[in-house]
């Protein structure tokens, strides 16, 4: 009889060592990865996955770290005025974008994205697609560890090398290798622009032939950029 009474606290204290063994190997691996390049992310690697298994022969793996004063600032510009442009005022969750995108479910329109570049890296880091409560609960987890071990130009970079640009593309300088040969510290402030506008669906949109709603994206973020006040907008990120 007291060994039975006794499960209920090994399994409450195997539970309790999982959880302080989670917190603590989170904490290391996002403290170190402040300093130290990521070489790959959990997207890249289901990506690769999935191309093998399907044979893919399209699919052709390029990526190139660089740091981030080595990309050019209209490109930095771009994807926040694209994707996050509460980006250095938030501190990883943007609640006037969830707020709309819930208020858009609850009436059936369709859905705009709420995620911040912060929770986009926790993201892709970190995690795997997907919409369920647990998964959703962990990248706020690692949105928040991200926020609070990082300086937001680490976050900056962070995205800009881990983002998927085209189908085996990641990163901006594999990006601007591939489809216009140049390197990311010469990306024009149109050509950031036309890479924000493939950022939501990189296997759909097409950076070295763009349809007409790229362009349309493309003017669009253009505007947004100006109306940000140009690159110097960048001296607010710390």
């Amino acid at each position: 009889m007291a060994a039975t009474r006794s499960w209920p606290k090994r399994i409450a204290r195997g539970v309790l060592f999982a959880v302080v063994g989670f917190v603590v190997a989170s904490v290391g691996c996002v403290l170190t990865l402040r300093w130290v390049d990521p070489w790959t992310s959990s997207f890249i690697l289901r990506d690769r996955y999935i191309a093998w298994k399907n044979d893919d022969k399209q699919f052709a793996y390029r990526r190139e770290w660089v740091d981030l004063n080595r990309i050019s600032p209209a490109m930095q510009l771009a994807v926040i005025a694209s994707e996050d442009q509460k980006f250095p005022m938030h501190h990883g969750f943007d609640f006037d974008q969830i707020n709309t995108a819930l208020d858009e479910r609850e009436s059936g329109k369709r859905v705009r994205g709420a995620s911040t570049i912060s929770q986009q890296v926790a993201k892709n880091l970190f995690l795997w697609p997907g919409q369920s409560w647990v998964r959703k609960g962990i990248e706020a987890y690692f949105t928040v560890l991200i926020e609070s071990l990082w300086p937001k130009r680490r976050i900056l970079e962070m995205y800009l090398n881990l983002a998927e640009f085209g189908h085996g593309v990641y990163g901006v300088q594999a990006a601007a290798h591939t489809f216009l040969n140049k390197s990311a510290s010469h990306l024009s402030f149109y050509d950031a622009a036309l890479f924000a506008a493939v950022l939501p669906s990189p296997k759909r949109l097409h950076a070295n032939a763009p349809s007409i709603y790229l362009r349309a994206r493309q003017r669009w973020i253009a505007a947004q950029m100006q109306r940000l006040g140009g690159p110097a907008y960048l001296s607010s990120i710390r």
